[in-house]
């Protein structure tokens, strides 16, 4: 029997843990994956499963069976791999509704041009009423340092999202959660929160972030 945890993080393969989550049973997914890039910062961290794109397709199938009629979901991506995400985002059974950009005030890379943001997909599962307070698609960003993961993600920009597609006591997930970012703004917007990170040490990390007092 099928069964949703909350307020946790769980550990693992997140394909195989939300094959035992009950289908319909997530008001939100709110995730960031790895963008296929290959990505290695300057300390030489990297991302697992950057490398390769064999779990694409099933995650967001998976995600789109978990997530309830209605419902919406957003999926931070790379900009040049973005063919590959919206092949499976549609694949899943998604419906594209709307770009989100995210400004950063200071470039995180730089070689053709000096990147200055962050982007993401909205994305529904069948028909949704649009939201009572509607969000500009351009957002701003705070830097993080990357201290507790290579990619971390700032909380701020985050919380508009999850109170902008979710209501009160609704469940968030997050499959990739990380340093557990997502987890966090869920939380302290008054959301229930359910996380799987594949990296222990970033599992772990998440579990103290999400279990300390706000």
């Amino acid at each position: 029997m099928s069964f949703t945890p909350r307020n946790t993080v769980l550990q693992g393969d997140c394909i195989q843990v939300m094959q035992r989550l009950q289908g319909g049973s997530v008001d939100l997914i709110l995730t960031d994956p790895p963008y296929l890039v290959h990505y290695r910062d300057r300390h030489g961290r990297t991302v697992a499963n950057d490398d390769c794109a064999d779990w694409l397709k099933p995650a967001f199938a998976e995600m789109h069976r978990v997530l309830r009629t209605g419902g919406f979901a957003i999926s931070f991506y790379g900009w040049n791999e973005v063919d590959r995400f919206m092949e499976a985002w549609r694949a899943a059974g998604f419906r594209i509704a709307g770009h989100l950009v995210f400004c950063k005030p200071y470039a995180s890379s730089r070689r053709f041009l000096q990147h200055h943001h962050e982007q993401a997909y909205l994305l529904i599962k069948g028909d949704a009423p649009c939201p009572a307070q509607r969000i500009p698609d351009v957002l701003p960003w705070d830097y993080t340092g990357n201290r507790l993961h290579p990619t971390q993600k700032p909380i701020r920009p985050l919380r508009q999202l999850v109170e902008a597609f979710s209501r009160p006591r609704d469940l968030v997930l997050d499959p990739f959660c990380g340093s557990g970012s997502t987890l966090v703004a869920a939380r302290d917007a008054g959301r229930q929160f359910l996380g799987v990170e594949l990296d222990r040490a970033h599992h772990f990390s998440a579990s103290m972030r999400v279990h300390a007092f706000p």
